[in-house]
């Protein structure tokens, strides 16, 4: 054991004493050709532009440093070839592209893979991405978005895991390392862009785009924490949000720029600009004009500029006014030059023109996308267990969304090419005698007048299966609703099938959370894909027929009605918690007195509680928690929280339960949430079969900002539930001394 342990001891010193011979190879490198470039050339580098050839003169001239939006491999190597072999210094060209979630062969959304609790499945699916499209050229995503979405009014609920920063944590972090793999230098290695920094998905009512009010405390202790882990995680680039934080434009904020990211966490990557959100800062009345905005934003720490074109129009005037220093261009350019080095440009600045179609749609991939479209499929109703189907040979197909390739493909699905999208229509021809009646033309469609012919062809069938949801359009970046019940007369189509005395599986694909309330007194039983990707037809049928299990949960809670939100599972507590009881607006009595209703937190109409919280979700079979200790009761800042339970799978299916743990810490110097989601697990289990798990849960994870602003895990009195979603379950409480 001892000869083991040093030869181990040996090669982590081996390993390290490269990295460390790596970095100081880059550094080297980087000083080099940066003490051999004009300020022109300098000024070039920080300088994106979308699109290739329209820019051809620009970068010879070394006025171009990156192009995004090309992903003709042949086209990239045409412009790659100018800046390597006909500009001054030859340095290459990087290529970027929203690869957001899928490149030709398309998974969930974000959304959706944060559904899975499952981050392997995640980084799979990032990998996957970055082998497609790196063999494109493309060697930079602007991925993951981390953006804590507490508000599904908000479209790009959809790009981002949800409402909860642990899970946050685990699927940025899954989807960093399977972006840029094990070597950077790799050429499947695509660099990751952790977006958007910070606090855009706080946009006051949803809307996109719109101003926030957070705190400090609040971002240290909500919207930080999958940044930093994913600083950690090593993710080479950072992409500001549009929005101000504390009045101050994130684009121009020298505090999250430099005190923040560079210095507090060590992040030695690169900082670009969202699409033009330097300029924008004038419409924010934080800029005079865009060479005012050009010298704020690099002088609070953005590198790169994309599409203000202020830094190529400005800089060099800024610089030689003084307001801005020559340190401040040298230290910009020494991080873009560093990405292109640790990426290994210079030595393999072309792709294999072949590749892209060789990889693209690989058996393996496409496996890997229907698994993950199977885990992020949520059992949202199963009254008298209608799913799976048995019995039934013929069905019913209707709705907008039963065979709607592109739209199922999900937002930000650049280079997904629907013609290889399998839908529900299409994988259900496999299994059953289909009747397919679309009824309504797509999800807005609010033309009823065929749906007595989907009655009529009721008759014929043993039951109904009901597609609807919301086109990829009606959500993402700048897709903002008021209303989140589904479109057109889709709600009207779900009541005529139920009306029929079949029973009806309502299958909702969309972009995010609904309101789908009245819908569910509609149906026997609903699945919720939030847009599933190419292999999405092919999931939902296996979990149709039972081939698979549902495994899915909520990684937002589900609202009754979009004027409940903002509305999340860990919110802070208050001075008058709901307690259970509520009067609501039809048993109000006449006269009642202004205090006779309780005076709780509720809504008079919607009452307190969602419509289903975070961590929701069924399955065909059912899970027992028992047995739930913990080794100590009193415990120790350095000390680890051991649990032990059982867990049982009670029903008569193999099936997979998502374990979660959830922390209340009693009292706090600052209000605390009502609960916090600390960990997970997947578990696995026969029909009768009971495992007994463990998990050991570091007292070090329950610090947070204190009142003081700083980081510590303050002693006093907590509860946990280990349960499998956040309302279940009972507390147990320790203590921490």
């Amino acid at each position: 054991m001892r000869i083991i342990k040093f030869a181990l001891t040996l090669m982590a010193v081996a390993v390290g004493s490269v990295a460390m011979a790596q970095t100081a190879n880059v550094d080297e490198r980087v000083e080099e050709l940066l003490s051999k470039m004009t300020l022109e050339e300098k000024i070039g580098q920080m300088n994106q532009l979308s699109g290739g050839y329209q820019f051809t003169d620009m970068i010879r001239e070394g006025k171009v440093g990156s192009i995004l939006n090309i992903v003709d491999p042949v086209e990239i190597n045409a412009v790659q070839r100018v800046a390597v072999e006909e500009s001054r210094l030859g340095i290459p060209l990087l290529v970027s592209r929203d690869v957001i979630h899928g490149f030709r062969t398309i998974f969930p959304i974000p959304i959706g893979m944060a559904a899975t609790f499952d981050p392997a499945i995640v980084e799979q699916g990032a990998r996957v991405s970055a082998i497609e499209a790196t063999a494109s050229g493309v060697r930079w995503t602007f991925s993951p978005m981390l953006d804590i979405a507490r508000d599904p009014r908000w479209g790009r609920v959809a790009e981002g895991s949800g409402e909860d920063p642990y899970l946050d944590v685990q699927m940025g972090v899954a989807m960093v390392k399977g972006y840029q793999g094990e070597d950077f230098t790799d050429p499947t290695s695509m660099a990751a862009c952790i977006k958007h920094f910070v606090g855009y998905g706080a946009a006051e009512g949803g809307r996109d785009y719109n101003t926030t009010m957070i705190s400090e405390r609040a971002l240290r202790n909500t919207y930080f924490p999958a940044f930093k882990a994913c600083v950690d995680a090593g993710a080479l680039t950072l992409m500001t949000s549009f929005n101000d934080v504390d009045g101050i434009p994130s684009t121009g904020n020298d505090w999250l720029l430099q005190d923040i990211l560079r210095e507090e966490w060590g992040f030695d990557g690169m900082v670009v600009t969202d699409w033009n959100s330097s300029g924008e800062m004038i419409a924010h009345g934080f800029a005079e004009d865009l060479k005012d905005a050009t010298a704020i934003s690099i002088n609070a720490g953005v590198d790169m500029d994309m599409m203000s074109w202020g830094y190529i129009q400005y800089v060099k005037q800024l610089v030689e006014e003084g307001r801005i220093s020559m340190e401040t261009i040298d230290n910009a350019v020494r991080n873009i030059l560093r990405l292109k080095f640790r990426l290994g440009l210079f030595e393999n600045p072309y792709v294999d023109e072949t590749l892209a179609r060789k990889v693209a749609y690989a058996p393996e991939h496409l496996a890997a996308a229907k698994q993950c479209a199977v885990e992020s499929i949520i059992l949202i109703q199963n009254n008298n267990n209608v799913l799976p189907l048995k019995g039934v040979e013929t069905i019913l197909v209707t709705g907008p969304m039963a065979d709607a390739p592109y739209d199922q493909l999900g937002t930000w699905a650049f280079d997904g090419e629907e013609q290889h999208t399998v839908t529900p229509l299409t994988a259900l021809r496999k299994d059953y005698n289909v009747i397919y009646e679309p009824v309504l033309a797509y999800s807005r469609d609010d033309n009823t007048a065929n749906i007595k012919a989907a009655k009529k062809a009721a008759k014929k069938a043993d039951a109904i299966v009901v597609c609807v949801g919301e086109e990829a359009i009606l959500s993402g970046e700048a897709h903002s609703l008021s209303n989140l019940n589904l479109q057109g007369a889709q709600s009207e189509l779900i009541a005529a099938m139920k009306a029929t005395g079949k029973p009806v599986v309502v299958v909702v694909i969309a972009g995010r959370p609904l309101t789908i309330e009245r819908d569910l007194a509609e149906c026997d039983a609903m699945l919720y894909a939030f847009h599933p990707g190419t292999m999405g037809g092919e999931a939902i049928a296996d979990l149709i027929t039972g081939r698979e299990v549902p495994s899915g949960k909520l990684p937002m809670t589900f609202l009754r009605d979009a004027g409940q939100a903002p509305f999340y599972y860990n919110h802070p507590m208050t001075g008058r918690p709901n307690n259970g009881t509520e009067t609501l607006l039809n048993d109000i009595p006449l006269k009642a007195g202004q205090t006779s209703l309780g005076c709780t937190s509720y809504y008079l109409d919607t009452g307190y509680g969602p419509l289903f919280p975070f961590g929701y979700g069924l399955s065909y079979t059912t899970f027992e928690y028992s047995n739930i200790t913990l080794d100590k009761s009193v415990l120790n800042k350095s000390d680890y929280i051991h649990i032990d339970f059982d867990l049982t799978n009670t029903g008569d299916y193999e099936a997979t339960e998502v374990v979660q743990i959830y922390v209340r810490d009693l009292v706090g110097s600052v209000v605390r949430p009502v609960k916090e989601l600390k960990g997970f697990m997947r578990v696995t289990l026969k029909p009768g079969e009971t495992k007994h798990l463990m998990y050991d849960l570091p007292v070090s994870d329950l610090a947070f900002w204190n009142r003081d602003m700083e980081y510590v895990v303050e002693p006093g009195e907590f509860q946990l539930w280990v349960a499998g979603d956040s309302a279940s379950g009972e507390a147990i409480t320790f203590e921490v001394r």
